[in-house]
């Protein structure tokens, strides 16, 4: 029996080689796999010597050997195989174990070219395609994890099918991504964002209760490169239930939208995936306290981000209310011991990918549609310094900072968005209608008197006067739109009859 041991994750290969032994199993390997059996005290006979090839090109090649390749894909219950695998003198391999070249590391350390081309695998991701194919006779390992299961199953006689077929399902899922990395790290070479064939490479991070609802299913899985910025997925997570899908969903938004204010200390409250609750000031304490006070009801229950280290006042005053989860770029000592009280409360730090300064980021937004998939780049254009005045009247300098506010939170409500705001904080979110006076109705409707003189954004433009009617009367003195209606000229004389500031930014942004 011939065990083939290639790895460059070495973590258990020891004890699973040294089982292999016990079983009776002749072990080849290659290079740092090699030495670490020999070192490890463990016979080992290296590739070379089974093939009679000598490695060649630098090692470039090594196992794409017919005594390799015809071990793994030889059939021994069919006669013309035996024959010609005795004529070559080719031995069956019954297990294989290989994972791949650091490709992705390799990236991710900010390696040159030439050493990143070089940790593509070639031999590795041939043998393991091969031996998958032959799971019949072929168990195929690409996961440490599996080792000792599979040892166990070897110790009673010989791997079961079924086992054999779950690996032979992850030995093409791991061929798969790591085929998928390289395309996408070659296509980020190349400048290119949308390419004709688009792979992806995910892992699962872990099976979820369930999904939006109790009776769908659902699985979180985590990308194997992160973004160039904080991420939900690439957090980590402190204390508290298990993540909910619903959470994950939040905590996405809550922490896109905390990345758009880098100068100040900022806290964002979300339900639902729409802002209840966005401040700044100068102490995060009081941000927080300003953003939960827009809405208490709906901040029960609800997720934060917060773009500053959560200090102890803040940990207190987030204590005083009932949250789910709170993702922030770290937490003091004092703030993890007031929050580890909360035992329900889930914490995730996302200070390894969080710089100083830290603001959203770009990258391909992905959404599924039946039979296929949505690829955009990330709305993530920055806050314009020079927006067009279309009235009469101009906005004063605190209102243009008010507007600059509501800007920024605007894209992140869904369409039909409206966002009454004042310079540091948002008054009243009106938004998910299907026109756009309607939402603002419901947002004057939630902000009530605390509306008078502040100033609205909007996504997209008014298609009639009656949206900036409604909003006037609600008291807001400026607004910020796209323009772009065929209407915009009757829109803007209804601003000038009130005597609204209104300034056209030239962006739509949509949120589907």
């Amino acid at each position: 029996m011939i065990a083939l041991l290639s790895v460059s994750d070495k973590r258990g290969l020891v004890p699973f080689a040294r089982g292999l032994v016990d079983l009776g199993f002749e072990l080849l390997s290659t290079g740092g796999t090699l030495q670490a059996l020999k070192d490890a005290g463990l016979p080992s006979r290296k590739v070379s010597e089974h093939t009679g090839s000598p490695e060649i090109l630098g090692g470039r090649v090594k196992t794409l050997h017919p005594r390799i390749h015809g071990g793994l894909l030889g059939r021994p219950a069919l006669a013309s195989d035996r024959a010609e695998m005795e004529a070559g003198s080719i031995s069956p391999i019954s297990v294989l174990a290989v994972n791949l070249y650091p490709f992705r590391e390799t990236v991710a350390k900010g390696g040159g070219e030439d050493e990143i081309l070089e940790n593509i695998d070639i031999g590795g991701p041939a043998m393991i395609r091969a031996g998958a194919k032959n799971a019949a006779s072929v168990t195929v390992v690409v996961d440490p994890d599996d080792y000792p299961p599979v040892l166990e199953e070897l110790r009673r006689g010989g791997t079961a099918a079924e086992t054999r077929r779950r690996l032979q399902r992850k030995a093409y899922a791991h061929t798969a991504a790591y085929d998928a990395s390289i395309a996408g790290w070659m296509a980020e070479r190349d400048g290119v964002t949308f390419p004709d064939e688009l792979g992806l490479g995910f892992r699962k991070v872990q099976e979820l209760r369930y999904g939006e609802n109790p009776h769908q299913r659902g699985a979180w899985y985590r990308g194997y490169r992160g973004p160039p910025g904080p991420s939900v997925s690439f957090a980590e997570v402190l204390q508290g239930k298990e993540l909910s899908y619903n959470n994950l969903l939040d905590l996405d938004a809550a922490l896109a939208l905390a990345l758009e204010f880098p100068e100040r200390p900022a806290a964002v409250i979300i339900k639902h995936n729409t802002p209840c609750g966005v401040a700044q000031d100068e102490v995060l304490e009081k941000a927080y306290r300003i953003a939960r006070a827009v809405d208490e009801v709906s901040a029960f229950g609800g997720i934060v981000a917060v773009n500053r280290e959560v200090d102890e006042p803040t940990a207190r005053a987030m204590a005083e209310t009932f949250l789910e989860a709170v993702i922030a770029p770290g937490y003091s000592e004092a703030a993890r011991a007031v929050l580890g009280g909360k035992k329900n409360l889930r914490l995730l730090d996302a200070r390894r990918a969080w710089p100083p300064g830290a603001r959203a980021f770009p990258s391909l937004e992905l959404r599924s549609i039946s039979g296929g998939l949505l690829a955009q780049d990330r709305d993530a254009v920055e806050p314009a310094t020079e927006w067009k005045v279309v009235t009469r009247r101009a906005p004063s300098p605190a209102e243009l900072a008010a507007l600059r506010f509501g800007w920024r939170v605007c894209k992140h409500v869904k369409s039909n968005a409206i966002v009454f705001s004042a310079a540091d904080r948002i008054l009243a979110v009106g938004g998910g209608q299907t026109s756009r006076v309607e939402s603002v109705k419901i947002a004057a409707a939630r902000g009530g008197e605390a509306l008078r003189g502040s100033a609205v954004a909007s996504d997209a433009f008014f298609p009639f006067r009656d949206g900036l009617d409604a909003l006037a009367q609600a008291g807001a003195r400026a607004v910020a739109q796209p323009g772009g209606s065929v209407r915009d000229a009757e829109v803007i004389a209804a601003a000038d009859e009130h005597d609204v500031a209104m300034v056209f930014t030239g962006v739509r942004h949509f949120r589907h």
